[in-house]
């Protein structure tokens, strides 16, 4: 009789989860790296070229959250390109952060300390346009990993050369950093005309921010044919770039037209931050189902908040105008009117809330209160049964429900009956 050895068992792979926090790893190690080149800078006397300043900070928070959910993403499912493409560009982020203050410290602050910094000059404007257009991509391929269509195969095709000619074309400018530093030289340079290669990097600019745009359109594309879980998932994303990326996106465009470009940068930041934490939790399908009771709560406390403070400013210059000044009476006073009207006041506010954005909760309350009230009139059991089962199914909506009654051990006379198994009803 022939024996055949056992197969091995099927093992997962553990690389991608390696290859995924490995590059975790590097996007940190860059952000250290970038903070160590801003200390060189502020030591140089000139900080104002440094990366880890205010309006830049959201951007460090973008780079952070895009590899942090990106290594999350691609460890749980290596199969869906997102959290590579988060992976690419939180390290994008970092990595021209790296480049960037490099050049600033090697040809401007300490000219000659670096010998690679001339290299990076035209490289470090290229690396700002790579991680938009993974930004571009993310949009693109959320929630599934594949495009809406395949028609839209052409134009994921022209997503993906035109940052790339775009990044060669900063590669070889003539004048990297010019009209700053006019006189710092490319040694990748071609023989161009400057003004040829400018106006053809322009036209390539414009394309770029075109995929961008058709990238958020493709979302509402997705968002009108799907149908149940990729309809929710899709509604994380647009909750997310609405609520808050519109905003700052709104703040970026006005400081860009008032030349304020640091705005422009934490509005970007802003905007980059928000799109994985959205963009994970809707491909992981965390919490998938509570978004309207997420945003019936951040409206809630955000009104709450808003007009208790107002409510307390108003009680204490009401109270300081009859006290004397510097009494403690005034901030006692304005602090028990603000406890006394929370309970009341989040109340009422939950409730129009409710009313307006979250629909199903506030139905299914005015149910229960109409069933409630309908119970203390309801004497027949079996009717009290059914009526309770459709009120769960209505308000809950689970797949079966049954109820379980326990019989009473003795009848109307107080005799003890035999035992008989539970009644259960069925919806």
């Amino acid at each position: 009789m022939a024996v055949s050895a056992a197969a091995p068992e099927a093992r997962p792979r553990r690389w991608p989860g390696v290859a995924a926090w490995a590059l975790w790893a590097l996007t940190i190690l860059g952000l250290v790296v970038a903070a160590w080149l801003d200390h060189l800078l502020r030591q140089a006397g000139m900080p104002e070229l440094g990366g880890l300043q205010a309006a830049s900070a959201p951007l460090l928070v973008a780079a952070v959250s895009a590899a942090t959910v990106g290594a999350v993403l691609a460890s749980r499912r290596p199969a869906h390109p997102v959290g590579w493409l988060l992976l690419g560009l939180g390290l994008l982020v970092a990595a021209g952060g790296v480049a960037s203050q490099d050049v600033d410290y090697g040809l401007v602050a300490r000219p000659g300390s670096l010998p690679a910094a001339s290299y990076l000059a035209g490289i470090s404007n290229g690396l700002q346009v790579l991680w938009l257009a993974c930004g571009g991509f993310v949009l693109l391929l959320t929630p599934t990993g594949s495009l809406p269509s395949p028609r839209w195969r052409w134009w994921a095709r022209v997503a993906a050369a035109a940052p790339l000619l775009l990044m060669l074309l900063f590669a070889v400018d003539p004048q990297p950093l010019a009209p700053e530093h006019p006189t710092v030289d490319n040694p990748l340079a071609v023989p161009v005309p400057a003004g040829l290669l400018r106006a053809v990097a322009a036209v390539d600019a414009v394309i770029v921010l075109a995929t961008l745009v058709a990238a958020a359109g493709s979302l509402v594309v997705r968002f009108r044919r799907a149908r149940g879980t990729e309809r929710q998932q899709l509604r994380w994303v647009a909750v997310g770039a609405a609520v808050v990326g519109a905003v700052a996106l709104l703040v970026g465009v006005v400081a860009g037209a008032m030349a304020k470009d640091r705005v422009v940068l934490a509005a970007l930041g802003t905007c980059v931050a928000l799109l994985p934490l959205a963009t994970g939790a809707s491909i992981l399908r965390y919490r998938l189902y509570d978004l309207d009771r997420i945003i019936s709560r951040t409206l809630a406390y955000g009104l709450l908040t808003i007009l208790l403070g107002l409510g307390y400013a108003g009680v204490v210059l009401g109270l300081g105008r009859l006290l004397p000044q510097g009494s403690s009476l005034v901030v006692a006073g304005a602090t028990l009117a603000v406890a006394a009207a929370f309970q009341p006041a989040r109340r009422r506010i939950q409730r129009a809330v409710d009313r307006r954005f979250n629909r199903r909760r506030y139905d299914a309350a005015r149910t229960i209160q109409a069933f409630s009230a309908r119970l203390r009139q309801q004497v027949d059991l079996e009717a009290l049964t059914g009526e309770l089962l459709a009120v769960v199914e209505q308000t809950m909506q689970p797949t079966q429900v049954s109820l379980w009654l326990r019989p009473s051990p003795h009848d109307s006379s107080g005799t003890p009956r035999s035992e008989a198994p539970p009644t259960t009803w069925a919806y």
